[in-house]
């Protein structure tokens, strides 16, 4: 990990934490988990099994350690032919105070001691990735907390769908954080089973403003399957035409993951 960037971190942390006492007598929203999604950038086999073999026997054994569960460790589908190879890590906290404990132990060389691992001591010019870049959330109202999605088939085949959507402005960005709940898109898809993950707002990133969530399938075939019965829904009909919710998004990307052996899901 490089240890400048928590610094930073660690600030919008603070600004954070002001910001949520200044409201406390005016919000009423009950409290939802905060996500850290940690994206590897690789460009060869080499990078991508060396990262990944330091998340599957040191990251995640000492994530575990220290308390935290339900991480997810999840890889680009495409990462065969693609030429930036990804790997994902969603880590969930139950408060921005856990989250802060982290980045402290991670700063301080702590939360691995004395740690050997051709990872943490790869030479400049082995670098075991190319950049690594972290996205903290925070939970929708609607699902406050992380669920580990009830699939049967075997990992090679489950498909993680992470949906990534783009504001204009914030305002109309925070209109199409309504339609998900007030709205009554996360119903939809709890109606029609898309095993979701979570959904968030980003509160730190490079493409605010910014929501992403996560739906998860057994196969390729069912998740068109269910995409095909949401856009047929009358509910999805009614809603995606009301005009306060028309124009929220000007930038939708949609990543597809399979998840890593050793995932907790």
């Amino acid at each position: 990990m490089k240890k400048h960037f928590y610094p930073l971190v660690l600030v919008v942390i603070s600004y954070l934490f002001f910001t949520s006492s200044s409201f406390t007598t005016a919000d009423k929203t009950p409290a939802g988990e905060y996500y850290q999604l940690t994206i590897y950038h690789t460009k060869n086999a080499e990078q991508l099994s060396a990262t990944n073999a330091y998340l599957k026997n040191i990251y995640l054994p000492a994530l575990h350690k220290n308390g935290l569960t339900n991480i997810g460790v999840f890889s680009s589908i495409d990462n065969d032919t693609a030429i930036d190879k990804k790997l994902y890590v969603l880590v969930p906290f139950a408060s921005l105070q856990k989250f802060e404990t982290l980045m402290n132990a991670i700063s301080a060389a702590t939360l691995v001691k004395n740690d050997t691992s051709a990872y943490i001591n790869a030479a400049f010019n082995k670098a075991p990735y190319e950049r690594m870049e972290t996205v903290l959330l925070k939970a929708f109202r609607d699902m406050l907390q992380l669920k580990k999605p009830a699939l049967t088939a075997p990992v090679t085949e489950r498909v993680y769908e992470l949906r990534s959507y783009e504001g204009p402005t914030e305002k109309l960005y925070q209109k199409k954080v309504t339609m998900f709940n007030e709205g009554g898109e996360v119903n939809l898809f709890n109606r029609l089973q898309f095993n979701a993950v979570f959904y968030a707002e980003v509160l730190t990133g490079s493409h605010m403003p910014n929501l992403m969530y996560m739906t998860t399938f057994n196969n390729k075939t069912e998740r068109d399957e269910h995409w095909k019965n949401f856009v047929n829904d009358t509910t999805w009909k009614r809603i995606s035409v009301l005009p306060e919710y028309l124009n929220t998004v000007s930038k939708a990307d949609i990543f597809f993951l399979r998840p890593a052996e050793f995932s907790d899901y």
